[in-house]
């Protein structure tokens, strides 16, 4: 595998995870949530994930598996691969307080009012603990990223978007409180920035500690369990938060228009 391909697909997921630093600068800018964008781009988002997940991700991993183990085990060990991406996904949402996930929605408003927000000791935990738990969520995400783009650039590009949409609420969930507690619009902005650094490491370490090993089954059911964990933020995270920004139907639109433009690039690229 050429460098260049590698360094792409360090570049994709360093974007990706520090597009948490456009939500913290969109609530410590704006005036107001724009909640119709923020449901409909989180939509979008899921669709992307979802398509891409199921027609092109898993489809490449049972490829990949069959071809080595048979079509029975091949279809045994890609199932078992995928169902294992979403316990480990829901295994680390079950260790975070609700309190502290990351996926509690914010709004811009909230810095203003301060509503349901609480102390200023309890606000700063709160970001502290939040910018952690982006870390610790992020870690996989920057792995999924990051081995997509090593097998394809064009659907690495694809889940880096997706991904970087999908972190835009979650840098808000860490400024908010965080500027609440202490006034400080550098500190909000950089602590949330900061929790996107999770996902290139997340990256980094998969690198170090896979690719040495990366044989066809390895491939097959790390990609597979990457679709898992991309479809467990789509219907865990992702929906979820883009039905309480704004309207149920605008995060429907924004999943089927997330779904045909994820096909349409697909096609394009065949």
């Amino acid at each position: 595998m050429d460098t260049n391909t590698i360094l792409f697909a360090f570049a994709l997921t360093l974007f990706a995870g520090l597009s948490t630093g456009i939500g913290s600068a969109i609530a410590l800018l704006a005036n107001r949530t724009n909640t119709a964008f923020l449901t409909v781009a989180l939509g979008f988002s899921a669709g992307v994930m979802i398509y891409v997940s199921f027609v092109e991700i898993f489809f490449k991993a049972k490829e990949s598996l069959v071809s080595v183990l048979g079509e029975t085990m091949g279809s045994w060990v890609v199932a078992a691969s995928f169902f294992g991406g979403m316990a480990v996904i829901a295994l680390i949402d079950k260790f975070i307080p609700s309190i502290e996930n990351p996926h509690e929605v914010h709004h811009t408003e909230d810095i203003e009012t301060g509503k349901n927000l609480g102390d200023s000791k309890r606000l700063m935990r709160t970001g502290v603990y939040t910018a952690l738990a982006i870390g610790i969520h992020n870690f996989p995400e920057g792995l999924a990223t990051f081995t997509a783009a090593l097998q394809d650039p064009n659907l690495g590009i694809a889940i880096a978007i997706a991904i970087a949409i999908h972190n835009i609420p979650e840098g808000i969930a860490v400024a908010v409180p965080v500027y609440y507690a202490t006034g400080n619009k550098k500190k909000a902005f950089w602590l949330s920035f900061l929790s996107g650094l999770a996902e290139p490491v997340g990256a980094l370490v998969g690198f170090l500690l896979l690719m040495p090993f990366m044989t066809p089954v390895v491939f097959g059911m790390l990609f597979a369990s990457v679709a898992g964990v991309m479809v467990f933020i789509s219907l865990d995270e992702l929906l979820p938060s883009a039905r309480e920004y704004g309207e149920h139907h605008l995060s429907i639109y924004g999943l089927v228009a997330g779904m045909i433009v994820m096909a349409l690039s697909l096609l394009l690229f065949v």
